[in-house]
């Protein structure tokens, strides 16, 4: 305890006791009656969980304060003199660990205690417990791994907005999709310099394609950051993102491993998003979820002070509109998913499982298909650099009626004219 809180103690046990240590002098019987009373009371102690006062340690608190010759500071709290000491064991056990500790540095605590039973080093009568020998070796200096330094880490904040975004994943709750329960995860991304949400979403999956559409969604909203800061999740590592990010000119900067407090302003969002929304929210649907979020955001998140910069996260934003870089014309088009095929000799293409034709003079080239993962019949063709128009979607059936002459020229038998023609940048239909 510190010494407000031993303070505040002593003032309590004061007032429990101050009709019985008074000037005024008591009848027979009158004292317990009183203590009996107190006892059965229900208090709001300081500094603890419990809630009832027994009748001995009132008078032992009277009986205190009265030979100390009524001093207040004798109503404190008395340290503990074994504190720091381990009392799950004894100091035979203590000291077996702490040399096996040292004479194996690198065995695990669990395998440790193992050793330390097959050995008989444990004391009779006595259990060592996986918490008690992280606090013994903790306290020998010994929980560390051998040779490891203090790790310098120092709070940082971005100059100005979109200087960093930091992204994460928080898992949510459950919602109903078709009648089922399926669990949600929230998307999001936050300006390191002013707290604002860029974005955030709620969606089915953590998978690429989800958090895609929310990053699509951010650069849309906020325009474009100079450096994006994400943990090294299997979405995050995609070569995909990390080709978005280079095209248009964002830096990505991965978390190392195990060292979550890089991204500690998305988990404080998230904190919060789970004490002040969630827990009094009791949306059923997707849509419910993040119809709550977005107003949830835009009216209390993104309007208060926030509690580290002492400005609201839009008007610490705002502030510098001068130097938000605006998304390109043709964004949507920098988050298409690129593959490498061969055109085959039928010209035939597959991707995922669906086939394509491509116009007769690619046969045999390697070209990029690019597409949407939402629009995935939509493929356009680029070999070196240019582009080639789309691919068509495949119909063997309509095929069949195609004749062909020697030129690879097709004629339309019973087939409308068009149905197979290829233009450079148009899909037919």
């Amino acid at each position: 305890m510190t010494d407000k809180e031993r303070e505040d103690v002593a003032l309590f046990r004061f007032g429990v006791i101050s009709d019985l240590v008074g000037a005024t002098r008591l009848e027979h019987g009158e004292r317990s009656r009183r203590i009996k009373q107190k006892a059965a009371v229900r208090w709001n102690i300081p500094h603890s969980t419990r809630t009832r006062i027994c009748d001995n340690t009132i008078r032992r608190w009277v009986s205190i304060y009265e030979k100390s010759g009524r001093q207040l500071d004798a109503l404190k709290p008395v340290p503990r003199s074994d504190i720091g000491c381990c009392r799950q064991v004894d100091e035979d056990t203590v000291l077996s660990l702490v040399r096996l500790r040292k004479a194996k540095p690198l065995l695990p605590v669990a395998h440790l205690i193992e050793e330390m039973e097959k050995k008989g080093l444990v004391s009779p009568g006595y259990t060592l417990r996986l918490s008690t020998a992280y606090r013994v070796l903790k306290k020998a200096g010994l929980s560390g791994r051998p040779g490891s330094d203090p790790v310098d880490r120092r709070r940082f904040e971005a100059e100005f907005p979109n200087d960093i975004w930091q992204s994460d994943v928080m898992h949510g709750p459950h919602v109903l999709v078709d009648g089922k329960k399926r669990k949600s995860y929230l998307i999001a991304f936050l300006d390191d310099h002013s707290r604002l949400i860029t974005q955030a979403r709620f969606m089915l999956s953590e998978n690429l394609a989800s958090f895609l559409k929310v990053y699509r969604a951010a650069l849309t909203t906020r325009g474009l950051p100079r450096k994006l800061y994400v943990d090294n999740g299997s979405a995050f590592r995609s070569r995909h993102l990390e080709k978005v990010c280079a095209c248009l000119g964002i830096a990505i900067t991965h978390t190392p491993p195990y060292t979550p407090q890089g991204r500690g302003k998305i988990e404080r969002f998230f904190r919060t998003v789970r004490s002040q929304l969630l827990a009094a929210l009791a949306a059923e649907t997707l849509e419910d979820l993040n119809q709550a979020l977005d107003h949830w955001i835009q009216q209390s998140y993104h309007r208060r002070p926030h509690s580290s910069t002492g400005q609201p996260p839009l008007e610490r934003f705002a502030s510098h509109l001068e130097l938000i870089r605006k998304p390109p014309i043709d964004l949507d088009d920098h988050f298409r998913k690129e593959v490498r095929r061969r055109v085959n000799k039928d010209r035939s293409v597959s991707i995922d499982g669906r086939c394509f034709e491509a116009p007769t003079r690619l046969i045999g080239e390697q070209v990029s298909l690019l597409f949407h993962e939402e629009t995935p019949t939509r493929v356009e063709i680029v070999l070196r650099g240019e582009p080639q128009g789309f691919l068509v979607p495949l119909d063997p059936h309509i095929n069949a009626a195609v004749g062909r002459d020697q030129n690879n020229k097709t004629s339309e038998t019973g087939v409308q004219q068009g149905q197979l023609s290829f233009a450079k940048g148009e899909q037919t239909p």
